[in-house]
């Protein structure tokens, strides 16, 4: 019985990180890295499984609002929660999962649909999909899930009987850097603080309600989740690699997946994919809507309710989601060039927090990492702090990394030893 809920937490949590950027990310990625399409794969998985990780750190530490609370501080935590939800549970990722949906699902074999009444109707299935937060776990796990590793599956296998083409040398500059940067991009490490309340909620409605009771079960959906996800990943950056001497260059993530479904399947494939994304996507804003509205009640201690929560989110997600696709990931991509560096940096710390006796430490390395992701976003995207460019690791997109390492040595100095958390 206990293996059983342990896959389906592990299947839900696969479920729930894997949205449609999990699926557009990877082939592009095997493209242009060509014969260096596992290196490419390993970088991008390695970002990705951080957010496993997260999940473990997280719980172990109490939960998402006291891990951060005992970390960085009451205010500082909630603000940073706070940011990574709105993020990943209301302005960002619920309506970029419904745009993507139209337009990767939707649009090709339904022209005649408007994005509109596509958007309310999908805002409608997540509404009734997790309006009852005891059944958040066990929809995604049990029914959605299979379906959606089925699908994936089928494109995977297909591709590796019957290869596309033959891979071609790589026509990336810095494969390593493109697969750091797709990993950053899916914006999953964000996911983790309100991930982690659903599965923490679902093993204290299963009756384990303390660390020693939580561990092993912790472990092992983080453990189902990540080899899921590093099955498929790896299967859909072949797919994409296998294309390099048969696709030309000018494909996008979406068309390109479009392309390999068509060009593998035929119109079936096309119709495989509508469903895969539709699942992808699905499994993904319920999982969010789930996990905000949870944060929110707990935040604001029962006063906004879960359930008048999810219609909030469900109203304002069809509200950008007509914005556009291409709309919210323009607009989302300077936000999460801030958020990110601040969050990621917490979260590693947070694994090993048993070794860390000085408290100044999270709060010196999170405002280094604030600070410097700040001044890197005013040059990426206003071209006004050129010396960012100096710093380390710049051009791999971690240029907040060295500011982080540095603002966590003077914090720790700075502060008083206090008893390792455990």
């Amino acid at each position: 019985m206990r293996m059983r809920q342990l896959l389906v937490s592990g299947f839900a949590l696969f479920a729930m990180f894997f949205g449609a950027g999990n699926l557009i990310f990877p082939p592009f990625l095997g493209k242009s890295g060509g014969q260096d399409w596992f290196l490419g794969f390993l970088c991008f998985f390695l970002v990705e499984a951080l957010s496993c990780v997260g999940i473990y750190a997280t719980i172990h530490a109490g939960g998402s609002v006291q891990s951060m609370h005992r970390s960085i501080g009451a205010k500082p935590g909630v603000v940073l929660n706070t940011a990574a939800i709105l993020c990943t549970g209301v302005f960002i990722a619920p309506p970029r999962t419904a745009a993507t949906t139209y337009e990767m699902a939707v649009r090709p074999l339904f022209d005649g649909i408007g994005l509109l009444p596509f958007s309310i109707l999908f805002f409608v299935v997540v509404l009734l999909l997790t309006i009852r937060p005891s059944r958040v776990v066990e929809i995604i796990g049990k029914c959605l899930t299979p379906a959606l590793i089925v699908g994936i599956l089928i494109l995977i296998v297909v591709g590796i009987v019957n290869p596309i083409g033959e891979i071609a040398p790589s026509s990336s500059a810095n494969i390593v850097q493109d697969g750091v940067l797709a990993g950053y991009q899916a914006m999953d490490i964000l996911s983790v603080a309100g991930f982690a309340i659903i599965i923490q909620d679902n093993m204290v409605q299963s009756g384990w309600k303390t660390w020693e009771e939580q561990r092993s079960h912790v472990a092992g959906t983080t453990g189902v989740a990540a080899l899921l996800l590093a099955v498929v990943y790896g299967g859909l950056t072949y797919l994409g690699a296998s294309t390099g001497a048969s696709f030309g260059n000018g494909l996008d993530q979406a068309g390109l997946i479009v392309a390999i479904t068509q060009e593998l399947l035929g119109q079936a494939g096309v119709i495989i994919l509508a469903v895969v994304v539709t699942l992808a996507c699905l499994t993904t804003a319920i999982g969010l809507f789930g996990a905000t509205a949870s944060y929110f009640q707990r935040l604001t201690g029962g006063r906004l309710s879960y359930r008048v929560g999810i219609v909030l989110l469900a109203v304002i997600g069809c509200a950008i989601c007509n914005l556009g696709l291409s709309t919210i990931i323009a607009a989302a991509s300077p936000v999460l060039s801030v958020i990110c560096p601040p969050f990621m940096t917490t979260v590693v710390l947070l694994a090993f927090q048993s070794w860390i006796s000085r408290p100044g430490l999270y709060k010196g390395a999170a405002l280094g990492a604030t600070l410097a992701s700040l001044l890197l976003a005013l040059h990426d995207y206003l071209h006004i702090f050129a010396p960012a460019e100096l710093l380390p690791f710049y051009s791999y997109g971690f240029g907040w990394l060295l500011p982080a390492v540095l603002g966590g040595i003077i914090g720790a100095l700075l502060s008083k030893p206090a008893a390792a958390q455990n």
